[in-house]
């Protein structure tokens, strides 16, 4: 059964699980399909974010409103704070294996390289987008900073985020300079060959498209590396800092998070987004990692007002707990409902559906998985991708 809110599974000689944690990861990997879906349904898929970008802010309409709102609520804000949690699962597993008196990083190198072939498959197979391959290296580095001193890893963490702060700011200065109407998702006429292929073409072909613009299609990871390794070690002083805990200091520090993190995050998110396309780059990577802070602190303090969890609540902990395989499945549904090789109505669709039937896509697979990873862990302790991750690191 899905642990409640109210309490955790305890073993001897481990700590109590912290539910809060299980609660964000789950908003964390639906919150990933905000941004996503929007991909997976527009002309080009995957490439239109390389070309003619996923469209600019409108409220000319109510129908332009709501897809505006949805999006700059989940440009690069649930991503960051995924990013944050990643880093928490690392000071997690750092310290286990302190407990245990094993070497570090030891084992978990295994881990970080299968993680890392987890999502080379998950890139080429379904989605060019893929965050699994670059949160591998990025704890691969992480993981080695865990043995150093605290002083050392603080100068790494404020020199990454220097060091991106430097270059998304170069970027945005090259882009204004430009004056280029395309902003910073490309310009270029989207071609009608890759709009044929997702809407007709057949599955080997966009995995070959795949594989012959990985370059292109890994940008992100290379271009976020300095903000990943900046999150990743955040999301390690915040863990050991009590950031989640449910006592007075773990409520403390949320409450300056939701303070902080929204009161300059969102107002900045916000006049960015209507600032023009140029700004896109410190939208997603300066302004969301800012309300990724601030949604811990809210999901926090509505998490701690919650006497006894509902079907919402728990159908989050119950993504939270089998997030790799609900980040996978939540692609795969998206591809079958969305591309050639499957239903196909992100062609077959007459354009006056949209947005809702894309809003409705992400509420029905949001749904899904709730429904799905709550019944799963009734019989199982982790998800299927959990299990065999489990099962291979063992042999």
């Amino acid at each position: 059964m899905t642990e409640t809110l109210t309490s955790s599974a305890t073993t001897p000689g481990r700590p109590a699980r912290l539910p809060l944690l299980d609660v964000l990861r789950g908003v964390a990997i639906l919150g990933t399909l905000m941004t996503n879906v929007w991909i997976f349904t527009s002309p080009g898929a995957e490439w239109a974010v390389l070309s003619d970008g996923q469209g600019e802010m409108s409220f000319d309409s109510f129908s332009a409103a709501a897809e505006s709102t949805m999006r700059l609520l989940a440009n690069g804000k649930f991503l960051s704070l995924l990013t944050i949690l990643f880093g928490v699962g690392l000071a997690i597993q750092y310290s286990a294996a302190e407990r245990r008196g094993e070497p570090w990083p030891g084992r978990y190198r295994w881990r970080a390289l299968f993680l890392f072939a987890e999502g080379t498959l998950h890139f080429i197979l379904v989605f060019a987008w893929d965050v699994l391959m670059g949160y591998a290296v990025t704890a691969l580095l992480v993981a080695w900073l865990l043995t150093r001193t605290p002083t050392a890893r603080r100068r790494v963490m404020w020199w990454a985020a220097g060091l991106h702060l430097t270059l998304i700011g170069l970027l945005t200065a090259g882009l204004l300079a430009d004056g280029s109407e395309g902003g910073a998702q490309g310009g270029a006429p989207l071609p009608r060959e890759v709009v044929d292929l997702y809407a007709h073409g057949g599955y080997l072909e966009q995995v070959r498209f795949r594989l012959d613009n990985a370059l292109d299609f890994r940008m992100e990871p290379l271009l976020s590396f300095c903000l990943l390794v900046f999150l990743f070690l955040l999301g390690v002083r915040l863990f050991r800092a009590g950031a989640f805990g449910s006592d007075a200091t773990g409520r403390r520090i949320r409450a300056r998070l939701l303070a902080w993190g929204l009161g300059l995050g969102l107002p900045l998110s916000v006049a960015l987004s209507q600032a023009g396309p140029d700004l896109f780059f410190l939208d997603r990577y300066v302004a969301g990692p800012l309300m990724a802070l601030g949604s811990i602190g809210l999901i926090g303090a509505l998490v701690e007002r919650v006497r006894r969890p509902g079907p919402l609540l728990t159908g989050l902990t119950g993504v939270g707990r089998t997030a790799l395989s609900g980040y996978v499945l939540q692609n795969v549904l998206c591809v079958f409902v969305s591309y050639g090789i499957g239903l196909g109505l992100a062609h077959g669709l007459d354009e006056s559906w949209r947005p809702w039937w894309v809003m409705g896509l992400w509420a029905v697979v949001c749904a899904v998985l709730m429904a799905g990873s709550t019944l799963w862990l009734r019989r199982f302790r982790t998800g299927p991708l959990e299990s065999v991750q489990k099962w291979a690191l063992r042999h």
